[in-house]
């Protein structure tokens, strides 16, 4: 069992929420969705593990058992380029769960035009594994969010 911890403070929303069908139809995997507290802050490691992917606007993190969790920092926000967000931690490196990988400003996303709203998605994960610990309601960054059996 691997638990997955919120990246982000926010209010849990679920991945149905997330206005876009590739997240809101489970195309990438089972999950969640957090809307992120309007503040500038830091998104953190889900899991421990080693940095697969990481771009400014989103990052995979593997665990050790290969089970890996997707972390969409807002939608469409890869077409700010890399503005407004900075790297924390390097792709390739190892994590442990609840270290900061990218600081971020979810209210300038938001004052943009783009949804902050951040998908958390344990990639390729078949339906029913995947057990919320939140369905809505506050979440502080680092909470246990859901269970992957």
């Amino acid at each position: 069992m691997t638990t997955v911890l919120a990246p982000v403070a926010g209010h849990v929303v679920g991945l149905a929420a997330v206005p876009d069908p590739v997240f809101s139809e489970g195309l990438v995997g089972p999950g969640t969705a957090i809307d992120p507290a309007r503040r500038a802050g830091e998104a953190l490691a889900p899991i421990g593990g080693l940095i697969l992917k990481l771009h400014p606007h989103a990052y995979v993190i593997a665990g050790e058992d290969g089970r890996a969790v997707l972390v969409h920092l807002g939608i469409d926000t890869v077409l700010l380029k890399g503005e407004g967000f900075r790297l924390l931690a390097g792709e390739g490196e190892r994590v442990r769960a609840g270290r900061p990988v990218v600081a971020w400003d979810p209210a300038a996303v938001a004052a943009g035009g783009m949804s902050p709203v951040c998908p958390v998605v344990a990639l390729d994960a078949p339906p029913g594994v995947v057990v919320p610990l939140r369905t809505d309601g506050a979440v502080l960054a680092g909470e246990e969010l859901f269970r992957w059996r």
